[in-house]
């Protein structure tokens, strides 16, 4: 749509600058004889700025006003050095000379230093709005495995990451490359992180922007990231834990989903009464096993033959395990009482805790 949207709009500009040269050859006597000269030149003329038009094609917003700032500095600064003290006593036509020398030296300088600083400017557009309050807006670059992930789509639901979200063109091209990828399930996992993006650009909870510059001085997708978040004085969103350590070691906060996740697990204590509904049958006699929304397990004495239903268990011991955590219960009857735990079988003893692995 975007294409054919320029596409008229050069259609109608070359049609334009046609007519304006025939216009132009009525009001000269000498062309007035050749009007389809000055067609031709019109056209010509709009075929070289469409020209320089699709040369400018990759030349962003914020490298035009950083070309802008610094082409502004450039001739302040020549102009100041040309109507220095140093030409007072120079003859005019040789200072003439100098200080356009000195101008087109100096502001193409200006411009080249600016246009390479051009991510560093506070006035970045358009990710920084100048509000009455002066409070800049938190924003947080999103690693590909983050996207992939698609846990972000749920907590941005929830509004507790109230942030910008920002997709650098770098993972979109990872993003792609893994999509198109001959393993199937590394395509799958690509195409997911393309319908999370969907997801999170149609939700009123946030806000995404696509950040168009690469980085090219870096080839590594992970130190891309890195140098944008410092540049743009973001946070970055990823669970890789080699570039959560580079990023930190720069000052950089980086925000991990498998953090939060063990954060919010719940805290079993002994003695705690829940109801969870028994799965399968644990490796000691008359024992089984039940599993909690986080994953962690939980083993019940005494509860072999109601596997597959609803049960109220009291929480006995909690083991940290390398696996996670493995908690020991108890059954609780209808009266209320705990059921009874005698019998060596019974108790949360460790030899119970070969039920952990399965």
């Amino acid at each position: 749509m975007a294409e054919m949207t320029l596409t008229v709009l050069r259609t109608v500009f070359l049609f334009l600058c046609a007519l304006g040269g025939w216009a132009m050859s009525q009001v000269h006597e000498f062309w007035n004889a050749y009007p389809w000269a000055g067609v031709a030149i019109g056209l010509i003329m709009g075929g070289l700025v469409i020209l320089l038009d699709l040369w400018l094609k990759g030349f962003s917003l914020r490298g035009l006003s950083a070309a802008t700032f610094g082409l502004a500095v450039g001739t302040l600064a020549s102009y100041l050095i040309g109507n220095s003290v140093m030409f007072s006593f120079v003859d005019p036509q040789a200072r003439l000379t100098a200080q356009i020398i000195t101008y087109l030296v100096v502001t193409y300088l200006a411009m080249v230093i600016a246009l390479r600083g051009k991510d560093e400017f506070n006035i970045v557009i358009p990710y920084v709005k100048f509000r009455r309050d002066e409070k800049p807006e938190r924003m947080i670059v999103l690693d590909t495995n983050i996207i992939i992930d698609g846990r972000i789509v749920e907590v941005t639901t929830t509004g507790f990451l109230n942030a910008v979200y920002i997709v650098p063109q770098f993972v979109l091209a990872e993003l792609h490359r893994i999509a198109d990828s001959n393993d199937s399930v590394r395509r799958d996992r690509g195409r997911r992180g393309f319908e999370v993006l969907r997801a999170l650009q149609k939700s009123p909870h946030c806000e995404v922007r696509f950040h168009e510059d690469d980085i090219p001085n870096i080839r590594e997708v992970d130190g891309k990231i890195i140098q944008l978040a410092k540049m743009l004085s973001a946070e970055i969103l990823s669970n890789d834990q080699n570039l959560r350590r580079v990023a930190e070691l720069q000052k950089i906060r980086v925000l991990n989903l498998n953090d939060l996740a063990r954060a919010l697990r719940p805290v079993l204590l002994p003695g705690e009464r829940l109801t969870i509904k028994l799965i399968k049958e644990g490796r000691e006699f008359d024992q089984a096993v039940a599993y909690l929304d986080d994953g962690s397990m939980v083993v019940v004495n005494r509860a072999r033959s109601l596997v597959g239903r609803d049960v109220e268990v009291e929480v006995s011991s909690v083991l940290q395990t390398a696996a996670g955590r493995l908690a020991f219960a108890e059954l609780v009857n209808a009266t209320g009482a705990v059921a009874s735990a005698a019998g060596p079988l019974a108790s949360s003893s460790p030899p119970a805790a070969s039920a952990s692995v399965q």
